[in-house]
């Protein structure tokens, strides 16, 4: 019987905490896409990205290059000029590979780019959904772009605007 007592109290005293609670939702995709610092900010990652792909491209190409010319001369190679053009084939894969972690990879060149081009943008965002947040009361701020659950959300919760309004933009 205490327990059960005990527990129908923890129900309703988690209800009530519950109920009282106020959340929010952005779209960041929609705060992003109407901030012009980020559109050119994704301009030179996409300039940037594209450069570096085409170097690995040359890269790639020149060792493909490579292998067709000795698969056509093997016959005619000795083993010693075998073994030289297969270092050289090998060399210039490694090359390509090590070029492509260098651009592409975790701490990459694009990777840094990126860090430093969005990285601030998003702490700007950030900071305004917190002042807004604290401001207003809100316990949760959700970002409708990524939360793939939220089947329906009323308009009257998302503060995208208010955002973009504390960020100095007008939409």
């Amino acid at each position: 019987m205490r327990k059960s007592i005990l527990f129908i109290v923890l129900l309703t005293a988690a209800n009530l905490t519950a109920s009282a609670q106020k959340f929010a939702l952005i779209d960041m995709e929609y705060i992003l896409k109407n901030i012009p610092a980020y559109e050119s900010s994704n301009e030179q990652l996409n300039q940037a990205s594209k450069k570096y792909q085409s170097e690995v491209e040359t890269l790639t190409q020149e060792a493909q290059a490579l292998y067709k010319n000795y698969q056509s001369e093997a016959t005619s190679l000795t083993e010693t000029q075998k073994t030289k053009r297969e270092e050289e084939i090998v060399a210039k894969e490694k090359s390509t590979a090590e070029l492509k972690r260098k651009y592409f990879g975790p701490e990459g060149e694009l990777s840094k780019l990126r860090e430093s081009l969005i990285k601030p943008i998003q702490d700007e965002i950030y900071n305004a959904v917190k002042e807004i947040s604290e401001m207003k009361g809100y316990s949760v701020v959700v970002d409708r772009a990524s939360a793939n659950s939220i089947i329906f959300a009323s308009p009257n919760i998302d503060i995208s605007n208010e955002v973009l309004a504390r960020l100095g933009y007008s939409n």
